[in-house]
């Protein structure tokens, strides 16, 4: 079974619940395909339109009598160990675990964007996948399949983790490094777009997901699992990967998303 779990930094709300700190991860039962550098992540076909940024993010601001830090930009290129060394310094270092080995911005940058989408390519996660098989409750009389529940516990440490962080560390590391983000959005196919605003743009889309609290129905017509019910095979890849990580562990992950969508808009 293919198991990909979610993104990074201060999203790790967002697709992890975020992500962040889940990532959407398909349920078929062939094996995972191998990972692919960001650089190959096909250019969205639409970008958005823009008349401007919606949600400015501000410049790190110095107090009066404190010196700045004399730490420069990396380039996006280069900027894995910074960012691997900000995360692990704000989540633990149980987070080092998850993290991607390369491309850790371009990866949670174009996950981010495809959340929204019918599927989110598996080689552009950001992180590792998580411990264990995917399960099956078992088969019922009309041939329908259910989740088992025994799913829901491989995301609790990185569900944890996103209720743990200090969302004011996290946010004052997305502000200082932002101007990577936005490269990292321009590159992807959005040479006039704003990363906030789409980040913003995706959390509102994620908050809006059902909430499902009874079992969970899947059909397998083919080599795929897919929701039984229309409605909810018709959602996006972020939204089911909410509904994928159970109710309790979904409705963490909501109450974490609406307190960052509140710091990404005031900024």
């Amino acid at each position: 079974m293919q198991r990909q779990t979610t993104q990074w930094l201060i999203p790790v709300l967002l697709a992890i619940g975020v992500a962040g700190v889940l990532w959407y991860y398909r349920l078929q039962v062939s094996p995972p395909p191998p990972s692919v550098a960001p650089s190959s992540v096909t250019v969205p076909e639409e970008a958005p339109s823009s008349s401007g940024p919606r949600h400015l993010v501000s410049n790190m601001m110095v107090e009066p009598g404190e010196k700045p830090a004399l730490v420069p930009m990396p380039s996006l290129h280069e900027s894995d160990a910074y960012f691997r060394l900000g995360i692990v310094d704000i989540f633990g270092e149980s987070m080092d675990q998850f993290l991607a080995a390369s491309g850790i911005i371009e990866r949670f940058v174009a996950t981010v964007d495809s959340l929204p989408r019918a599927e989110i390519p598996g080689r552009i996660r950001p992180l590792t996948d998580v411990t264990g098989q995917f399960q099956i409750g078992g088969q019922d009389e009309s041939g329908e399949f259910h989740m088992s529940p025994g799913n829901f516990s491989r995301y609790e440490e990185l569900v944890g983790l996103s209720e743990t962080v200090d969302l004011n560390e996290a946010m004052d590391l997305y502000r200082r490094f932002y101007p990577l983000f936005q490269s990292a959005y321009v590159a992807l196919g959005y040479p006039d777009g704003y990363f906030n605003d789409r980040l913003v743009e995706v959390v509102d889309h994620l908050l809006s997901t059902p909430k499902i609290t009874g079992p969970i129905e899947l059909v397998r017509p083919h080599v795929l699992y897919e929701f039984s019910d229309p409605e909810l095979e018709a959602l996006s890849g972020g939204q089911k990967l909410l509904l994928r990580i159970g109710s309790e562990q979904q409705e963490k992950i909501t109450h974490r998303l609406e307190e960052l969508r509140a710091m990404l808009t005031t900024m």
